[in-house]
């Protein structure tokens, strides 16, 4: 019986498990010879910083951002569907319309429900 393909998958899954360890060994062993204070700074343009460094930040960026992605994704459909529409034809126009309707709907919901305004 030929063992080939179970051969290669014990090698790359030791691989695999060496690389990832090894390299977390590696990191841990550069950083912890030196100590030096200025690496638990902050660094934002080489100005101290004044008061607490962490702070929250606002459910606004968290919206647009799942928003951004949420479009960006439907933007490559859409693209995707352009290159092919003269293969796909009227069932494929039809589809890509109610997937446009679709996303239009969230749209206009989103907006309504005043979503998209920066607060």
């Amino acid at each position: 019986m030929d063992q080939t393909g179970l051969i290669y998958v014990l090698g790359f899954g030791f691989a695999a498990t060496t690389f990832v360890f090894g390299t977390i060994l590696f990191s841990w062993l550069i950083t912890h010879r030196r100590r030096r204070p200025q690496k638990g700074l902050p660094y934002e343009s080489g100005i101290d910083t004044i008061g607490d460094t962490w702070s929250r930040f606002g459910l606004a960026f968290y919206l647009y951002a799942l928003l951004f992605v949420a479009f960006d994704v439907e933007i490559i459909f859409v693209y995707l569907w352009a290159i092919t529409v003269r293969a796909v034809e009227l069932p494929g126009i039809v589809a890509i319309g109610v997937f446009l309707a679709i996303l239009m709907f969230g749209e206009l919901y989103a907006w309504r429900k005043g979503d998209l305004q920066w607060r």
